[in-house]
């Protein structure tokens, strides 16, 4: 009877949290993939370090304490995951667009991108010379940069979603604010010329 009562209440526990998780995720959708696309700079890429983050934050979602913020706990697993995606392709082969194609046929068919819908969210998210700067910047200092300056978390905060001291967030954002100047004023000084100065 006792043995009972603990499994009906231990399986409660576990649809509660589960209810739980599904309405953090749909309070945390839009937020988590606006900042997946800014880390990528590809719409289908932020699609799958969505998907891959919240995976991870299912599979570990019993060490998530609820009495700290979800986002933070969700941005920290979603840096991971990118760190590891961006080390996983460095490691990827790569096969040129001349060859055969996997079917056999002559040439490997290319979706175009351009046409995407998504493609005109992440635009409009960005703008373009923004979004390439970022792109040309290392991964770690593109992520202190975006979650201190884009999604206005301290400083203190980064460091524990970027498991780094605060000295280290500051001197990477320091840096990447730095790298973003130096690439907007040389690609696009026509537009962020006179910024860029005042930065």
């Amino acid at each position: 009877m006792l043995f009972t009562a603990i499994r009906e209440r231990s399986k409660a526990t576990v649809q509660d949290r589960s209810a739980l998780f599904e309405q953090l995720i749909r309070d945390t959708q839009k937020q988590a993939y606006s900042l997946a696309c800014r880390l990528t700079g590809n719409a289908s890429e932020a699609e799958d370090l969505v998907q891959e983050s919240y995976v991870r934050a299912f599979r570990f979602f019993h060490r998530y304490d609820d009495s700290l913020p979800f986002s933070s706990w969700l941005y920290r697993i979603m840096t991971n995951a990118h760190i590891d995606m961006v080390r996983r392709r460095g490691r990827l082969k790569t096969t040129s667009l001349e060859s055969a194609g996997a079917e056999g046929g002559a040439t490997w068919d290319v979706p175009d991108l351009e046409s995407s819908p998504d493609r005109v969210l992440l635009e409009n998210a960005m703008a373009e010379p923004v979004q390439k700067a970022l792109m040309s910047m290392t991964a770690e200092f593109r992520t202190a940069v975006l979650l201190a300056d884009v999604e206005g978390l301290a400083y203190e905060e980064v460091a524990e979603i970027m498991r780094t001291s605060v000295g280290t967030v500051r001197s990477r954002i320091h840096r990447g604010r730095k790298q973003l100047r130096t690439h907007l004023v040389k690609h696009s000084p026509q537009s962020y010329g006179s910024f860029c100065d005042d930065l």
